[in-house]
């Protein structure tokens, strides 16, 4: 995968630059070139392309929290984020 990204980067940056060295081209160009033909879009697709590996992660780093009992049901919210004070069960009144 990173064999490709560096590739895209080098055809982009290639065309950002005879963009910037043609007669009719300009430095600001270029720049809009390499960022809105390589930079955004680059990001996208590896951001949608790394959600496996988070959420693999994210499951990983569950499961050893359960394993350890850091993490108890009560002490979640209901996306199953812990909280940052453990809530008390029951409010006493005086």
């Amino acid at each position: 995968m990173w064999i490709v990204t560096l590739a895209w980067l080098y055809v982009v940056l290639m065309m950002a630059v005879a963009e910037a060295l043609s007669t009719q081209g300009t430095v600001l160009g270029a720049v809009f070139t390499f960022l809105l033909y390589g930079l955004l879009p680059l990001s996208i697709v590896l951001y949608v392309m790394g959600t496996p590996h988070r959420r693999r992660a994210a499951r990983e780093a569950e499961a050893r929290a359960s394993e350890s009992g850091s993490v108890t049901v009560a002490q979640s919210d209901p996306r199953g984020e812990p909280t940052r004070e453990p809530v008390a069960a029951k409010r006493e009144e005086p």
